[in-house]
């Protein structure tokens, strides 16, 4: 099951970021973490490992509809955007919300995944 979108594209990873946090801010997400994986591994474990960043991305207006719906769904939260320095060139990955909130059998939360699954599409098609 894929639980995820993603894009190669044609920027530099600082870019890449760049980019999509500004599509996501058009979508209605603010981006309330930025987690540098390869720096935080090297501190806390000493390996060196690939550019790799997530970005905690927040639709207040879909997190409160969902959160006022079911108030565990925070475990889930916030949506999690990566970017990744692959040999192939710079990913940007999404989680699908749908494939996660469709598991929970609810319908207005599925709604709400299938709306944030619509700006995420949308943020991939113009990256």
């Amino acid at each position: 099951m894929k639980y995820y979108l993603n894009k190669t594209v044609n920027y530099t990873f600082e870019e890449a970021i760049e980019r999509v946090t500004a599509l996501l801010k058009e979508h209605g997400f603010g981006v309330l973490t930025t987690i540098d994986v390869k720096e935080t591994l090297k501190k806390k474990i000493d390996v060196d490992f690939k550019r790799y960043t997530i970005l905690g991305a927040c639709n207040p207006h879909s997190a409160y509809k969902a959160l006022s719906l079911e108030d565990k769904l925070g475990v889930l939260l916030p949506c999690n955007v990566i970017v990744i320095e692959q040999d192939s060139g710079i990913e940007v990955c999404a989680i699908d919300p749908y494939s996660m909130m469709g598991q929970l059998g609810n319908q207005e939360l599925i709604q709400i995944a299938e709306e944030v699954n619509k700006h995420f599409q949308e943020v991939f098609e113009k990256l």
